[in-house]
């Protein structure tokens, strides 16, 4: 078997084994070391180049920003914060028609800004904004379509899960990777909001009851202003004094969970018990992390040996597709994969395979990573894995909401993703005004 064929195969099993439920490190160690065995002919070669790969991959100290922004993603839930978040936005969108789905909209967007994982925003908005639209009225559909299509703001808006893991695989800066995400995060908030206040203008029916009134504002006043500012305070002290060049994205993650645990603490939501839980997930979610990055380090040295990515470049040369056709052809092929794969997996699996073509094409990698991140959370509104709606009907219990309906009420995020996704296309300067 030549060392092309290995590669090739590698990517079909791979599919395969995801596809049949085995987990994504371990299929990535798992056929990156029978490769490297079957190009090499050597199992000390394959255990060197493993711990290699490990060595290389997480010992620099840059990597200490998972845990920490984890953590801080950890507490603010602890914390409650999302429940004031839609508070306040609801005192501010409340008596627009639709206000509800824009509030949900707003409140995930700043909520993105400070937790960095679209499950997390999916989970606590389900628990917040769903039972509140559905009192006045709203279409079970629109209300959880609503939370599912604005959750995944949580990893474009930095500080970004799936943005960090990018910027290890592409070896690229975090802080840039989560300043690119800033503009196509308020260009996605805005087409959201818009795109709410069109259909409950035009297509009432599919948002809420035509007549039910606007619900009022609650009574909070500037009360619950108050009780955010320290979330606005988190966010300009993290995101400002990475932009500001104050701290590196490292310090800014240590900083924020300081900061988040100040405030959970000082809102009393913070117990000995509570507390041991959040430090077990953090560690727990970390490990995933980390473990993932180690297998996908391993992976694409298994197929640059095998030459794969060489014949890939060569392949789209000689079609002549150059970079706009590769960036189309690949677009179509994540959006597919998440209708069957996780998010993280689908980098895992193609990053390594079309980053050199990246660099032969001249793409520029903080806006090509950018455009990664919105094709694979597409994945996340979309059946039949949709994450997000997997994680909106577990919250939900037995509302006699099912998960087709979520999905379909899923189904305008989507198609307004596919728009931001186009202008980011169109217009890269979105991606790179801030970098």
């Amino acid at each position: 078997m030549t060392p092309l064929e290995v590669g090739g195969y590698s990517l079909v099993l791979m599919v395969v084994l995801i596809v049949a439920g085995l987990d994504i490190a371990i299929t990535l160690l798992l056929l990156s070391s029978i490769g490297v065995w079957l190009i090499r002919g050597s199992l000390d070669v394959t255990l060197s180049l493993f711990a290699q790969a490990a060595s290389d991959t997480i010992s620099s100290q840059e990597f200490a920003v998972v845990p920490m922004f984890i953590l801080m993603g950890l507490l603010v839930s602890t914390a409650d914060l999302g429940k004031d978040l839609f508070a306040v936005a609801h005192r501010l969108c409340g008596r627009l028609r639709g206000g509800l789905g824009v509030a949900t909209v707003f409140a995930n967007a700043v909520f993105a800004a400070i937790t960095g994982i679209s499950i997390a925003s999916a989970s606590v908005f389900t628990k917040v904004a769903v039972p509140e639209m559905l009192a006045y009225g709203y279409s079970p559909r629109f209300a959880t379509g609503v939370v599912a299509g604005s959750s995944v703001l949580g990893m474009l808006i930095p500080p970004s899960l799936l943005m960090i893991l990018y910027a290890f695989l592409a070896q690229q800066s975090v802080g840039a990777m989560f300043l690119a995400g800033i503009g196509p995060g308020l260009v996605l908030t805005a087409v959201y909001s818009i795109g709410i206040v069109a259909m409950a203008r035009f297509t009432p029916h599919r948002v809420m009851r035509v007549d039910s009134p606007p619900p009022p504002p609650p009574a909070q006043g500037i009360t619950g202003l108050l009780r955010t500012a320290p979330i606005g305070i988190l966010i300009v002290v993290v995101l400002g004094g990475i932009y500001g060049g104050v701290f590196t994205a490292t310090d800014a993650g240590a900083v924020g969970a300081v900061g988040a645990l100040i405030i959970a603490l000082a809102r009393g939501k913070l117990s000995a018990s509570s507390g041991w839980q959040v430090a077990k997930e953090a560690g727990s979610i970390t490990v995933a992390v980390l473990f993932l990055i180690i297998a996908a380090n391993l992976y694409s040295r298994m197929l640059a040996l095998s030459g794969l990515p060489q014949v890939l470049i060569e392949s789209i040369a000689a079609a002549g597709l150059g970079a706009t056709g590769f960036i189309l052809m690949y677009i179509a092929v994540v959006v597919a994969l998440g209708c069957i794969i996780d998010s993280a997996s689908i980098m895992l699996l193609v990053l390594p395979l079309v980053l050199p073509v990246v660099a032969a094409l001249q793409i520029d990698p903080v806006w090509f990573g950018v455009v990664t991140v919105i094709a694979v959370e597409i994945g996340l509104l979309t059946p039949p894995f949709g994450l997000s709606v997997l994680t909106i009907k577990s919250a939900l219990g037995n509302e006699g909401i099912g998960v087709a309906d979520i999905f379909i009420g899923s189904l305008p995020f989507v198609l307004m993703m596919i728009l931001v996704l186009a202008l980011l296309v169109l217009f890269p300067g979105i991606a790179l005004m801030f970098t």
